[in-house]
């Protein structure tokens, strides 16, 4: 392995968990409303870790 595909594959993820991120709070900044008829989870437990989603069970 070189230093430029080690460079390489790091840029690479970064820019993924970027696109990600970026995505993400697209989604977020959307009306409750709108997340819910696109199917977004809901973040409710923020406190314990970033990734924590749980989905809605209600069913209309």
């Amino acid at each position: 392995m070189s230093i430029l595909s080690s460079i390489g594959r790091i840029a690479n993820r970064y820019a993924t968990a970027r696109a990600r991120y970026r995505s993400e709070r697209i989604l977020l900044s959307l009306p409750d409303e709108l997340r819910k008829d696109i199917g977004f989870p809901e973040i409710l437990d923020t406190r314990n870790s970033r990734y924590t989603a749980t989905f809605s069970t209600k069913v209309i």
